[in-house]
């Protein structure tokens, strides 16, 4: 059997699946919940001074693809607008009766030392197992010089990073903003002032639909709306490839990372995993489907380890990172065509639409015996890939990889870069 035990930077937890800091970790009935549930740890939402967060109403908008729901979420909430001294007691009570389990504490105060030192000091009293530095909210704190401010720029981490490492015994995760040129520059920071681990990616900046009755961005706040922080589903290959860039960075190469954006399945979480993730925060899909999601992550993360004959998951974290490369880097002399299984296709012609339309004419429309026939003619098809993703039937389309009988060539090599013409000469 899989042992999905987690120990995150000497944090333990039953297993690698946490709540991420956002409404769902606002309080303790929330948190007792979750825990009831699975999940193996809680970000607790991020916390700041006492000074009054005032909330707007509403506070959401969504993405809908046809009848899939919330594919992308946008919100514009701000950081927990109930009493620090609150929050505290019940993070207290909480981490008392659920030793197991992970608690971290998301901050959020501003960029002065005095302000962080104060803060920790309390947050260490209530026995937390760590704490998650909120350098990534794009949205109301930002335009206070928090959150996105901090994090967009390194210098700032990296000295916030070090007066947390200085003023705490407890371990440091600095969150990062995916609103920057190059999230590795923002990592690096992190690492440099003593940070014990990043999580990322905290939400994207974005205006998610408009109002075309109001003609204001949604939500809409008595006839106005703004900026959001953007996550869900349709944010994942984004933050698939933040981590993958961390990971593969020589500069903070085995840095652990907790991997936020877009998880909601248990195969979400192993793809991170794979990427060098130790474990992985979820939000939205708790959000949309509720906690019980988490028995799904457990059970099929379990059941794939064990089909696989991975008995933890350090024996596959980070294996896909070796195959991340740039572009430049990979096997032009490779080839591979479409076919379609006659058996299955439904003839519904998508794939000749999508080819025929936008891509290399290379499916050829037939009529035998008065039923539509669908072929790839294999001397046109150079392999994209558009129709198996068109055909709405998994299967039908597999991409076949050919003998060309070529050996590895890549494209600093090929003799047909003018680079390498240059440098030649």
């Amino acid at each position: 059997m899989a042992d999905l035990r987690s120990n995150f930077i000497g944090i333990k937890s039953p297993n690698p699946f946490w709540l991420a800091s956002a409404p769902p970790t606002d309080k303790e009935y929330n948190v007792v919940r979750a825990f009831k549930a699975g999940w193996g740890g809680v970000v607790w939402k991020t916390l700041g001074e006492d000074p009054p967060v005032v909330n707007v109403s509403s506070r959401y908008g969504a993405m809908h693809l046809g009848p899939d729901r919330m594919i992308g979420f946008n919100n514009i909430e701000l950081i927990s607008d109930r009493p620090l001294d609150i929050n505290l007691q019940e993070i207290k009570r909480v981490k008392r009766d659920w030793k197991d389990r992970a608690m971290i504490v998301s901050l959020m105060v501003p960029c002065e030392e005095d302000s962080w030192k104060n803060i920790l000091a309390r947050v260490e009293d209530t026995e937390a197992d760590g704490i998650e530095l909120n350098f990534g909210c794009p949205h109301g704190m930002s335009e206070r010089g928090m959150g996105a401010a901090v994090g967009q720029v390194p210098e700032y981490v990296e000295m916030v990073a070090r007066w947390c490492k200085q003023y705490t015994r407890m371990p440091v995760i600095v969150k990062l903003t995916p609103n920057v040129t190059d999230v590795r520059k923002p990592a690096q920071a992190a690492k440099k002032g003593g940070a014990d681990a990043v999580s990322l990616i905290n939400t994207i900046n974005s205006i998610c639909s408009v109002d075309l009755d109001a003609m204001a961005p949604t939500p809409v706040v008595d006839g106005k709306g703004t900026h959001g922080g953007y996550c869900g589903s349709a944010v994942k290959p984004i933050a698939l490839n933040m981590v993958a860039e961390i990971a593969r960075d020589p500069a903070t190469h085995g840095m652990p990372i907790s991997a936020i954006g877009g998880i909601g399945t248990w195969r979400d979480a192993a793809e991170f995993m794979s990427m060098s993730a130790g474990n992985v925060q979820v939000c939205t899909a708790a959000m949309h489907y509720g906690f019980r999601i988490v028995e799904e992550m457990v059970s099929g993360l379990s059941n794939w380890m064990d089909e696989k004959g991975y008995r933890t998951i350090e024996d596959f974290r980070g294996l896909a990172v070796p195959n991340v490369t740039d572009w430049q880097q990979l096997n032009i002399n490779f080839k591979t065509i479409a076919h379609i299984d006659q058996e299955t296709c439904i003839q519904c012609g998508l794939c000749y639409v999508a080819c025929e339309d936008t891509s290399h004419q290379s499916i050829s429309a037939k009529r035998v015996d008065g039923k539509r026939k669908y072929e790839v003619i294999d001397e046109e098809c150079v392999g994209c890939n558009l129709c198996y993703h068109a055909c709405p039937v998994p299967n039908v389309i597999t991409m076949v990889p050919q003998n060309t009988g070529k050996p590895y060539l890549n494209w600093t090599q090929d003799p047909r870069n003018p680079m390498r013409k240059k440098a030649a000469e």
